[in-house]
């Protein structure tokens, strides 16, 4: 291959990244207004039916694009101890969308969002409890300021309310333990079933306390 084909292969490598990032942003923003319209302004009271449409809906659009769009390759389940794996995390996840969707009925999404972003933090602690894996001290100290940060706006916070800002620290507790029991559970598998199931669980946390990695474990993901 030329140089020249390898140059336009690159880009448009690079353009299908950066229209899945950008797509994976605009819809999680979409998504998250919606939900904070509905449950707060509009009044809709439902928030695990809510949860419900939202599983449904990622299940429906991951089908068409596996089976109809083939962007990645479908992977059947093999065993019954692979499905009880995913059945938990299944769980897990569902959990963690629902505290946040509750959460959203009493909070600003600005705040909601802020106390998001201590996630690192928590997935940090679980790894360490869960598979006994030290990162860095520059990686700990990089977490002061983010739940230092929240710490302050929490007391700042005009529209905070104890019942929701407990359930969207819960909800952001249980992204991080999905997280790290994500790659507990499915390294083992030998399957691509998430983008974290290649990894370890300190590496999955590494992976976890990067921005651009991040975005790019959860666009991956959203397609398995």
């Amino acid at each position: 291959m030329s140089s020249t084909q390898q140059s336009s292969s690159t880009k448009k490598q690079t353009l299908f990244i950066a229209s899945l990032i950008i797509l994976w942003y605009s819809s999680n923003i979409g998504v998250l207004l919606l939900n904070k319209f509905l449950l707060s302004n509009y009044g809709f009271r439902f928030p695990i039916f809510l949860t419900m449409c939202h599983m449904s809906a990622c299940a429906f659009l991951s089908y068409v694009s596996i089976v109809f769009m083939k962007l990645v390759p479908l992977q059947p389940i093999k065993s019954r101890p692979q499905f009880l794996k995913i059945a938990t995390l299944s769980v897990v996840f569902c959990g963690s969308v629902v505290g946040g969707n509750i959460s959203l009925r009493y909070l600003p999404v600005s705040f909601n969002q802020a106390v998001g972003a201590t996630t690192p933090f928590f997935t940090a602690l679980f790894a360490y409890f869960m598979t006994f894996k030290r990162e860095a001290w520059v990686t700990y100290a990089a977490l002061v300021p983010v739940v230092a940060g929240v710490v302050i706006a929490s007391g700042g916070e005009p529209g905070f309310h104890w019942f929701g800002f407990i359930m969207c620290l819960s909800a952001t507790a249980a992204r991080a333990f999905k997280s790290v029991l994500q790659g507990i559970l499915l390294s083992s598998e030998g399957s691509s079933f998430s983008a974290c199931s290649t990894y370890n669980g300190a590496q999955c946390v590494r992976s976890h306390l990067i921005p651009w990695k991040t975005t790019q474990i959860h666009v991956a993901a959203s397609f398995h």
